[in-house]
């Protein structure tokens, strides 16, 4: 008993050590587009609400998970999509209040438009970005492009098949914030 007090007592310390110390920031992004696509000849209404978690591990590294819906609408039909991707996040260059990072990782998604069957994706690669500190706890970012190999996944146009190489279509510019603790 007295063993198990010590161990629970021991963990408690270290959490406490750690959490005292923590680098923990919480930020995301939200977005809405209209594409008015003469392919589909309909109008495609989109929303997206994407929030994130993260831990940084020392200046240059940081690891976090993206949580997404995005909803979409047109004439036609309505479709739903979610996704999880954990990354790791490395800074090459920090001037100022600029920060350049690169966001590496892997999604998971699952995406279905009304009537029909969901449709399950992943992806993997990196993504680019830059940061402009506001304060020393609270910045705004950008991501826009993506290196890397994607099948059917939510966030890069359901329904697209595999694609791989680099990709800057405009739909994959996000733009968020992101608050440190």
């Amino acid at each position: 008993m007295k063993k198990m007090k010590k161990i629970i007592l021991s963990l408690m310390i270290l959490f406490a050590a750690i959490s005292a110390s923590a680098q923990v920031y919480v930020g995301g992004s939200l977005a809405w587009t209209h594409d008015d696509n003469a392919n589909v000849g309909a109008d495609i209404n989109q929303f997206k609400l994407a929030p994130e978690v993260g831990y940084n591990l020392n200046d240059d590294w940081a690891v976090a998970v993206e949580l997404a819906y995005t909803h979409g609408k047109t004439s036609s039909a309505k479709s739903n999509a979610f996704s999880i991707a954990p990354y790791a996040r490395y800074t090459f260059f920090e001037k100022n209040i600029v920060r350049l990072f690169l966001d590496g990782g892997v999604g998971f998604s699952t995406y279905k438009v009304k009537g029909t069957d969901s449709d399950n994706g992943f992806e993997i690669g990196i993504k680019p970005g830059i940061a402009v500190s506001l304060t020393p706890k609270l910045s705004l970012q950008a991501r826009y492009g993506f290196l890397g190999y994607r099948d059917k996944y939510a966030g890069a146009g359901a329904g697209r098949g595999s694609i791989s190489g680099l990709d800057f279509n405009p739909n994959s510019l996000s733009l968020g914030i992101k608050y440190e603790f």
